[in-house]
């Protein structure tokens, strides 16, 4: 079985656009739930009226798992507490509050977050302001559906629309009969550049979109959709709203280790306990038992007794296939295929970026997604928000106004950090070349600032260059 035919298994939403199917089928992977719509477990050969069952119809006992593991992977090594990019903007001030929200909002988390869901595809945050005070939150693009401005590319509207249950409803404090509590309906909202409509719901099967409920409804005016949309391995800008889904071409590689390995425990589990066949010659109490030794079978004279058994040879010309199957995978995927256990020593951040490298050509793909295409214009917007609000943003208990955000950037760290060897002999080399002049005393500098982290070279530079240069203690 493929990913086509498993694919086909499962039920299209009704009402919404192709691709919503296409992304809640990709989330069943992500969340590893992708074969539960198959009847029977893989331990069962046999259905209640003795037909065999064909593997394509059982559920493999084992799943390895391995896109969620590659799309952890990416997500912490993007976004991991070591990795997290420092907000550097021509305006101090901005940099510093901004810094504050970043805490008080929890950014590394909610961005790591939204880099594994967004992972099929796209991801969309949604930035609101209550009572002064920034809240982001998640939203599954497979539900919105996105229009963007022909003039300058940026976000029109969004729709967001999927179906409810009337309990559910009810529980919101909707006004919903007896006897539609069982009831399916259309639940619409959209989100316009000054303007976010709640509309009433609407029964599945009814015409039209409902009347627009105005006691849930907000016209913020702000002059911009307040959704950051993310296109995964994509540019910022384009007509498709989905990128590339970072594990769809190893779908099937991955669904056939799944049932290899699963094959290959049966079989084990069957030469611990092999098939009992007995030879009686017409003597018709002579039945296959179960238990040990103690457990002794009565034959006739003639009878004769057998277990059906196999060597394990095939376990492990099974496991041999699934490790070449696992490394396709995982260059498919640009996964990390180091071995941990063949690691005997602490090895130098140079050594470990050479063998994580294809992980890390994967990741910086992702930087352009979620760094440039999702938290610099997160953070634009907590500047709009600050500007366009009459009392700007209360950020760590105080009120911030009118943030500018004129070269805003963000400073990565170094993939892997840095060994006191490596520093000490990059200092060594960078003054030799400065003396020898190969390079001049400020891009040393920035070099090396850039090599320890340091978020802000320039001003690194300007600290040392007002400081005189003993060239005696240089020498020394």
């Amino acid at each position: 079985m493929d990913w086509l035919c498993l694919r086909q298994r499962y039920v299209s939403p009704a009402g919404l656009p192709a691709r919503a199917g296409r992304l809640l089928a990709l989330g069943r992977v992500l969340a590893g739930t992708q074969y539960d719509v198959l009847p029977n477990p893989f331990a069962r050969e046999r259905s209640a009226s003795g037909e065999y069952i064909p593997l394509a119809q059982r559920r493999p006992s084992v799943r390895t798992n391995l896109c969620r593991t590659v799309v952890d992977e990416a997500a912490s090594l993007l976004f991991g507490d070591t990795h997290w990019p420092a907000v550097v903007a021509r305006d101090m001030a901005t940099s510093a509050a901004l810094s504050v929200l970043t805490q008080e909002l929890g950014l590394p988390a909610l961005m790591t977050e939204a880099a594994v869901r967004g992972s099929v595809g796209s991801v969309a945050i949604l930035f609101e302001v209550s009572e002064a005070r920034p809240r982001l939150s998640i939203l599954d693009t497979a539900y919105l559906t996105p229009r963007w401005d022909e003039r300058d590319g940026e976000l029109r509207e969004v729709v967001e629309r999927y179906v409810v249950s009337g309990r559910d409803l009810a529980a919101q404090g909707y006004a919903i009969a007896d006897d539609l509590l069982g009831a399916q309906f259309w639940w619409r909202r959209v989100w316009t550049r000054n303007d976010c409509a709640v509309f009433a719901p609407l029964p599945v099967g009814g015409e039209g979109i409902g009347a627009r409920d105005d006691e849930r409804s907000v016209r913020h005016g702000l002059g911009f959709v307040p959704i950051v949309w993310i296109r995964n391995l994509a540019s910022a800008h384009g007509d498709d709203p989905d990128g590339e889904c970072t594990f769809e071409r190893a779908i099937d590689t991955v669904i056939e280790a799944d049932y290899l390995l699963s094959q290959a425990g049966r079989g084990l589990k069957y030469g611990s306990d092999p098939t009992l066949v007995l030879k009686t010659n017409g003597f018709s109490e002579g039945n296959a038992r179960q238990g040990g030794a103690a457990s002794a079978l009565t034959l006739p004279p003639e009878g004769d007794a057998k277990l059906l058994e196999i060597n394990g040879n095939a376990a492990g010309a099974v496991l041999a296939h699934y490790r070449e199957l696992r490394q396709l995978i995982l260059e498919q995927l640009h996964g990390n295929r180091a071995h941990g256990d063949r690691i005997s020593s602490a090895q130098s951040g140079r050594a470990m970026e050479m063998m994580c490298q294809p992980l890390i050509w994967l990741v910086d793909r992702l930087r352009h997604s979620y760094g440039a295409g999702g938290l610099l214009p997160l953070y634009r917007m907590a500047c709009a928000f600050s500007a366009g609000l009459e009392n700007g943003l209360c950020l760590n208990g105080e009120m911030v106004r009118g943030l500018d955000p004129a070269g805003l950037a963000l400073h990565w760290p170094p993939w892997f950090p840095v060994s006191e060897p490596e520093l000490l002999s990059l200092a060594q080399g960078l003054v030799t070349a400065w003396r020898g002049g190969i390079v001049s005393r400020e891009t040393a500098v920035r070099l090396y600032a850039n090599a320890t982290g340091n978020i802000d070279p320039a001003a690194e530079w300007s600290r040392i260059a007002a400081m005189p240069i003993d060239d005696v203690e240089l020498e020394k």
